[in-house]
């Protein structure tokens, strides 16, 4: 009766041991549906955030060239930065973000030199005499020289695949210039690129932090930071320069400022945490070509042959950077 009794114990423990097992298999299967199902929601949101950035950045040209209907350029690029910063002030109000630490407002003043003020500045110099098209192609060269600056700041040794592609495309960006100029390089072309370099060591500078801070909170308080400095100079530049109100300048100007500089700054580093910096450089592959077709639709430019051919050019050297990085 005992050794009856035990293998009936026996049994029952067997079964419940195999229906312990198979209730943890399924629920071992229903998490890693569920975590799935999360991945799947968050690489669609963070793609249509990115892509999001990606227009909104495209726009920046053409909106710049309708803002200096209205503004001169050192105004437009003032007020464009004071009306960001104002913005993006009361999301971090509304948020009760903390001050960041004290550590990280040195690597902030490079991402407000370089994003906020520089790059706006020396783009709208380069407008008054380029065109938009013709800019583009220029920085879309922006890709690479990021990748390179992030290389030579972290001490990266990318592999030669890496290294002859963004030679490559520096030189498909310089004879691009150099056709289009007549044989010399011009004033606008010089402004874009130093504005290539300080926006490339902007976003170097951001990409570090963004991992030490939500990336919308890196461009917020780089634009607070400018916020004193883009307020006198907006008092200043709008006594000195003339203004001439009209309905593509405020477009312009109300664009370049909460779509471009916040807006698009604030999607992207959100999508950009959703689907990873690879991913994310992608998708901006298109926006040359993107603000190719606003130049035409948007401003009636004529595009001339070479821009579209260079602007394809550089994206195949930017793919390969991309695939070569890893």
């Amino acid at each position: 009766m005992r050794a009856q009794d035990s293998a009936t114990a026996t049994t029952t423990i067997a079964v419940t041991a195999t229906e312990g097992s198979t209730v943890g298999r399924t629920a071992g299967v229903t998490d890693a549906t569920a975590r799935a199902a999360d991945s799947t929601a968050a690489t669609a949101r963070g793609t249509l955030l990115a892509l999001l950035g990606v227009v909104s950045f495209s726009l920046t040209f053409p909106s710049t060239v309708w803002g200096l209907e209205s503004f001169g350029p050192w105004s437009l690029v003032a007020v464009r930065s004071t009306l960001a910063a104002l913005i993006a002030g009361a999301f971090l109000l509304a948020g009760r973000v903390p001050l960041p630490e004290r550590r990280h407002w040195a690597g902030l003043a490079v991402v407000a030199g370089g994003v906020v003020i520089g790059f706006p500045l020396l783009t709208t110099l380069a407008l008054q005499t380029s065109t938009t098209s013709h800019a583009a192609v220029v920085v879309g060269l922006l890709p690479l020289t990021t990748a390179t600056l992030a290389a030579i700041r972290t001490g990266r040794r990318p592999s030669r695949t890496f290294w002859f592609a963004a030679v490559s495309g520096a030189v498909v960006v310089i004879a691009f210039t150099i056709q289009q100029s007549g044989g010399a390089v011009s004033t606008g072309d010089l402004y874009l690129f130093g504005a290539l370099l300080v926006c490339a060591a902007g976003y170097t500078e951001g990409g570090r932090l963004a991992s030490l801070m939500p990336g919308w909170q890196v461009i917020g308080w780089a634009l607070v930071l400018c916020l004193p400095l883009m307020a006198v100079a907006s008092a200043v530049t709008l006594s000195i320069e003339p203004v001439h109100l009209n309905a593509h300048g405020i477009i312009g100007l109300v664009w370049v400022a909460a779509g471009s500089t916040f807006f698009g700054l604030y999607v992207w580093y959100r999508g950009m945490a959703e689907i990873g910096i690879p991913k994310a450089s992608q998708l901006q592959l298109a926006q040359p070509l993107l603000t190719l077709f606003w130049s035409v639709f948007l401003l009636g430019e004529t595009l001339p042959l070479a821009a579209p051919l260079a602007a394809v050019g550089v994206l195949v050297c930017i793919a390969v950077t991309q695939r070569a990085k890893s």
